[in-house]
């Protein structure tokens, strides 16, 4: 006898983002998501305390994560995982790993419809696997075409570049870092998405 199929009409945020973390299977996402469903960081993200919780993830996965691969590649899925983790425990729209004509994206907050629509209320976020200036430069400049405004393209990288954009230094020990889910969810705030105002910001 088998088994009546499930109701998936619709999915929350967290069941997507577990999903794709599970079609995106890799050692490093095995190995973060495996930390962050400790007591500790569970209890963090309950008290919305995101800067204390990326602090403590740094802290203690960052030599480990650096050791399983190239930096650059290693840097950039731990920090789209943990961003991934971040933006569902605070409830902030978003969506992932999307194409837009052609051009692969790797978060757009709060969503596709909002960049097409009015990119002033969109905010894209760059997570380069690579630290060639030129190959940044040009993926920069492919993402200009669908976000016009560069303020609201945002850079994660594994070490400062000359770049004009926000750019966020993904480091052991750095608090500009820590401030990156906040900032993002006051950037949501400005856009008038305020009954997302859940940061206490």
């Amino acid at each position: 006898m088998s088994t009546p199929p499930q109701n998936l009409g619709v999915k929350d945020d967290t069941y997507s983002t577990n999903k794709q973390m599970s079609e995106e299977s890799n050692p490093i996402k095995e190995y973060l998501f495996e930390y962050l469903e400790s007591k500790k960081i569970q209890e963090l993200a309950s008290q919305s305390k995101f800067p204390e919780l990326i602090s403590d993830v740094l802290e203690n996965c960052f030599d480990k994560v650096i050791s399983m691969g190239g930096k650059e590649e290693s840097l950039a899925i731990f920090a789209t995982g943990l961003l991934h983790y971040l933006l569902t425990n605070s409830l902030i729209p978003s969506q992932r790993k999307i194409e837009h004509n052609s051009i692969e994206i790797d978060i757009v907050i709060p969503n596709l419809k909002t960049l097409e629509n009015d990119p002033d209320k969109a905010l894209i976020i760059y997570i380069p696997k690579t630290m060639n200036e030129s190959i940044i430069k040009q993926k920069l400049d492919n993402l200009k075409k669908i976000q016009p405004n560069s303020k609201n393209i945002w850079l994660v990288l594994s070490k400062k570049l000359n770049f004009r954009n926000n750019t966020y230094i993904i480091e052991k020990k750095n608090p500009l870092f820590l401030k990156i889910i906040v900032d993002i969810g006051q950037f949501v705030n400005i856009q008038g998405q305020n009954k997302f105002k859940i940061l206490r910001i």
